[in-house]
């Protein structure tokens, strides 16, 4: 078995390398209790101004069961896009993406695996609502918009997910490829996107509990980003509506 981390980089200069080496080093530990697993880690740069994908290394030393890959686009052209690029690319068997900060830490990819594994699905998505310290570390205020933000939001994309936002998601390999190369959307609307059209071609899914284990400050300004992504939700419901799959 393969499996493929994506992750996205934006001006990601104070952690691309720590998170190369913290990643390589969970993917080894992972790989060496399961005989015959490797993996591949792509680094997706969205036009950077730092140099950030300069700073992740070709190669880690020690790493023996898996590769260290970059792509990306000196035009600066949002989350999603950067992501898809790197779905693109992959050739896992299962295919995940995270963010740069690892803010939901490594030892959950080793867990999400064998989840996805053992429960079949073809699409587990991270969930913050069902782990009982999924929200710890946040202030009232930010637990309570944060959960009002992705109830309005959920609703109005019509899922029973918990926690659709979540910037952790793991998919069959084949499943990944063929859902991103449907997807358009760009920025942060991206994830309603993408598990739209894993509805519309009838995919099944998964939640699987998470904790945010390093905080940095939300770039989302609820009310203001709440009304944009509905605008988006209605543009992609209605796009996806009309894809022949």
């Amino acid at each position: 078995m393969k499996f493929t981390v994506c992750i996205p980089l934006y001006n990601e200069i104070s952690t691309a390398e720590n998170t190369a080496r913290e990643l390589t080093a969970a993917a080894e530990k992972y790989c060496e209790k399961r005989a015959g697993t490797e993996y591949e880690l792509i680094f997706s740069d969205d036009g950077s101004a730092d140099g950030c994908a300069d700073a992740v290394p070709d190669a880690i030393d020690g790493a023996v069961h898996g590769i260290i890959k970059k792509v990306g686009t000196p035009v600066n052209m949002g989350k999603g896009a950067a992501i898809r690029r790197a779905v693109g690319a992959s050739t896992g068997d299962v295919v995940l993406y995270t963010d740069c900060d690892l803010a939901y830490g490594t030892d959950v990819i080793g867990e999400a695996l064998d989840a996805i594994a053992e429960s079949g699905v073809d699409v587990l998505v991270g969930s913050r609502a069902i782990h009982p310290r999924g929200y710890e570390g946040y202030t009232f205020l930010r637990r309570l918009a944060s959960k009002v933000y992705l109830k309005i939001l959920t609703v109005f994309a019509g899922f029973r997910l918990s926690d659709s936002q979540c910037g952790f998601k793991l998919f069959r390999g084949d499943a990944a490829r063929s859902i991103f190369s449907l997807c358009e959307t760009n920025g942060w609307a991206f994830d309603f996107e993408v598990l739209m059209i894993a509805k519309k071609m009838g995919l099944t899914f998964g939640e699987h509990p998470v904790m945010i284990v390093n905080h940095r400050e939300s770039r989302i300004r609820v009310f203001s980003d709440s009304f944009k992504m509905l605008r988006e939700i209605f543009r992609i419901k209605k796009r996806v509506r009309k894809l022949k799959i």
